[in-house]
């Protein structure tokens, strides 16, 4: 599913930012938005919290997979 794909992009690009804060002490998104309390960082990290609550629902998605191939 296309919003799946979307999802899983904007989760790692996040975690890859998270990767840069904890290695680097270099917050990307606030570099490229000017700070993070401006607007545009605040909407991308809400747009990352949506895709990672998305990404949760990918995990119950596939039990349910294995569990029909297992019956």
């Amino acid at each position: 599913m296309l919003m799946d794909r979307i999802a899983l992009i904007i989760t790692i690009i996040g975690a890859l930012n998270w990767g840069s804060i904890g290695l680097f002490k270099f917050d990307i998104v606030a570099w490229l938005c000017g700070g993070q309390g401006s607007l545009v960082s605040r909407i991308i990290y809400t747009v990352v919290a949506l895709a990672g609550i998305w990404c949760i629902s990918l995990i119950f998605r596939a039990r349910e997979r294995f569990e029909s191939i297992d019956e």
